[in-house]
């Protein structure tokens, strides 16, 4: 078994490509955050409590419109909602003595990339394995940002979208492992991607925000996957396994 230090380092080793691909994106928020007056400090300080590409683009927006606290604090709900599926989803993978102090830390860096890394960690989750994934991934979005805010601007725009694309990389390789394992989450990634364009398009649909838009989406496809192949839960399939067991020795 492992101790908290080995995992706390493995945490480190898994979040070091979500670390690289946040610096990258956060060179672009960084120059939106300059466009918007804010400096270094304040490009840091933004990205260090507010760990979400979206809800952070979309509060500089605002800042940069002159809107009030109010409307910051909707635009920026609106635009992270989805990490609330998110959490709910991942409070089944710790184990139900893991403390609430844990639960309530560990919920305040739950992105996409790391809710991929946890999600597909086998057996429950440790928080000290997320401990280590944040010891490197915060530090490198807040100080993209920071980066961003000083010589983003100066970078050729050639270059920034280039960077940028490597979060989407990073995407690509959380997603193919489990998906080359089970059909069911093939399917499932196929039509993921599929869906999304769609909905990007489509009429009425398409006017609300990406947050809600993946939230419909989220619940829709994981409920008709639930539906069409349900996962046994380790508990059935221990009680399957000594039915199995104690059928063979009746015999």
């Amino acid at each position: 078994m492992k101790t908290d230090q080995s995992l706390f380092k493995t945490g480190m080793r898994d979040g070091m490509p979500v670390c690289l691909g946040y610096i990258a994106v956060g060179f672009a928020i960084g120059i939106a955050a300059r466009n918007a007056g804010l400096n270094a400090v304040q490009g840091l300080l933004l990205s260090l409590f507010n760990n979400a590409s979206a809800g952070e683009y979309a509060g500089i927006r605002v800042i940069a419109a002159a809107g009030s606290y109010f409307q910051m604090a909707l635009m920026t709900l609106v635009a992270n909602i989805r990490y609330l599926l998110m959490s709910c989803s991942l409070s089944q993978k710790f184990s139900s003595e893991t403390p609430f102090f844990h639960r309530l830390v560990i919920g305040y860096d739950i992105t996409d990339e790391l809710f991929g890394l946890a999600i597909n960690r086998p057996g429950k989750l440790v928080p000290k394995y997320m401990y280590g994934a944040f010891a490197v991934a915060i530090p490198g979005w807040a100080l993209g940002t920071m980066f961003g805010v000083i010589v983003g601007n100066v970078l050729p725009a050639i270059l920034v979208g280039a960077l940028s694309v490597m979060l989407y990389g990073m995407f690509i390789a959380i997603i193919i492992p489990p998906a080359k394992k089970d059909r069911a989450v093939l399917v499932c990634v196929i039509v993921s991607f599929a869906a999304s364009f769609a909905v990007a398009h489509l009429p009425l649909i398409s006017n609300l925000s990406e947050g809600t838009r993946i939230i419909i989406l989220t619940v829709a496809i994981s409920a008709l996957a639930a539906v069409i192949c349900p996962v046994k839960n380790a508990g059935e399939g221990e009680e399957d396994s000594k039915e199995n067991l104690k059928l063979k020795t009746d015999q």
